[in-house]
């Protein structure tokens, strides 16, 4: 009996926890949900200007490489790195030693060719009298006629062996002009006014000459005066960029200060990555984003004259220009899956019905990620798609899906990003003072 009452109390009490339990469960489900708590803003119109930015180096417009013509020993470099000069001043001279010698050499054999045309010349004045006298004993019968041909063989000889030595005297004569011309070489002097911002050499020296080899590349001088900044642009944006227009340029070197420039050209065809974007990476992903990379050159309009070649950069480029349209902040702009609207036939009176009755019902079209702005109805929000335009730092551009001056949720993030819906309660708040929504 006492068994009996003990179980009969366990019962009522697992069953009163159970109702216990059920009650809280609906408690928690019906509750209504809590407001969202957001800020909001209005659509307003803006100018917009749509920038491509990349990353690069700054590099002298004109710049030289000093490399020999000849080879030898450097014997005089009066000059040194980060020295102004002038086009026609004394940069390198080589030991002239050897090519002083060859052009004594052919000198000499200049002056010898000249003797043997001398002398070619005397024999062609003896063998033309010769052949002149005994041509009048050939007519008198005097002479017979194979002497007569020996005369004029050796007259005819003696022209051909002038004309030879005129030849020589040709070639002697070139030897001479090449061998000034390389002794000439051996003396450097700048091609252009500039800046020596590379020197790699060093007296005593020796050097290889450009005439059939790549040559030592003694120093680079630079035209400071003009500078562009070279900066690679990946393929989805060098299609935005052409000649002539405008950029902002800032170097690391002058912290928030910003420069002018414009685009004087863009490459026709990918090349290798350089400046920041150049780093040489050995995996594939790297290999083709060098590979996707397009080389922009940005004539400075402004410049300092603390600028040193291969200093770093990074540009703005303005590339497309927007005057007084609709913009919402960036961040009221999200993606939501909306479905397409079902399409309607009209009837004969020219009202919109729904699909005929004896039509098949159709599958409803799957929702799509779309481009939507909260918009604000009372204390709810309607999801409304928006089709975007540009886009600058701070603004989207809206080219359809909204008016001017309608209420719109700007904040906060998470809020826009993932917790409000269409018809989602809100409260609005301060702006940063919203906290994130419970899911």
């Amino acid at each position: 009996m006492a068994r009996s009452k003990k179980r009969r109390k366990i019962f009522i009490i697992a069953a009163i926890a159970a109702v216990l339990a059920m009650a809280g469960v609906a408690v928690v489900f019906l509750r209504p949900k809590s407001a969202i708590a957001v800020q909001s803003g209005e659509v307003s119109r803006h100018s917009l200007t749509n920038l491509v930015v990349a990353d690069g180096l700054i590099e002298p417009v004109v710049q030289v490489t000093i490399s020999p013509e000849v080879s030898g020993e450097i014997v005089d470099l009066p000059v040194h790195e980060g020295q102004q000069v002038t086009n026609g001043d004394l940069l390198v001279r080589i030991n002239p030693d050897v090519y002083v010698a060859a052009v004594k050499q052919a000198q000499a054999g200049y002056e010898s060719a000249l003797a043997s045309r001398s002398s070619a010349e005397a024999d062609l004045e003896k063998a033309e009298a010769d052949y002149k006298r005994n041509e009048e004993l050939f007519k008198s019968k005097l002479l017979s006629e194979s002497d007569f041909i020996g005369f004029r063989a050796a007259r005819d000889v003696a022209k051909a062996q002038l004309e030879s030595a005129g030849d020589q005297v040709e070639v002697a004569k070139a030897l001479v002009d090449s061998a000034k011309e390389q002794l000439a070489r051996t003396t450097i002097v700048s091609p252009i006014t500039g800046t020596i911002t590379r020197l790699n050499s060093e007296v005593g020296e020796r050097v290889l000459g450009t005439v059939q080899n790549v040559g030592t590349e003694i120093m680079t001088i630079s035209d400071l005066r003009q500078i562009e900044a070279q900066v690679n642009v990946g393929e989805m944006d060098v299609v935005k960029i052409k000649r002539g227009q405008k950029a902002r340029l800032q170097l690391d070197a002058f912290n928030e200060r910003k420069f002018s420039g414009v685009v004087t050209d863009v490459a026709d065809s990918a090349g290798e990555a350089s400046g920041r974007n150049g780093n040489n990476e050995n995996s594939q992903s790297g290999q083709q984003q060098q590979s996707t990379q397009f080389q922009v050159l940005i004539r400075f309009r402004d410049k300092d004259p603390q600028f040193r070649p291969g200093m770093t950069v990074t540009a703005q480029i303005e590339t497309e220009y927007r005057t007084n349209v609709l913009t919402v902040p960036l961040a009221c702009v999200t993606t939501r899956p909306m479905r397409p609207a079902a399409s309607a036939t009209p009837d004969p009176a020219g009202k919109t019905n729904g699909p005929p009755a004896h039509a098949a019902p159709a599958h409803a079209a799957p929702p799509k990620p779309t481009d939507v702005v909260f918009v604000v109805q009372g204390d709810r929000v309607k999801a409304a798609p928006v089709k975007i335009g540009i886009c600058d730092d701070t603004y989207w551009e809206i080219t359809g899906g909204l008016t001017n001056g309608e209420k719109i949720i700007t904040g906060g993030y998470l809020a826009v990003d993932r917790d409000l819906q269409d018809g989602s309660k809100i409260k609005a708040t301060p702006a940063g003072a919203a906290p994130a929504a419970k899911p």
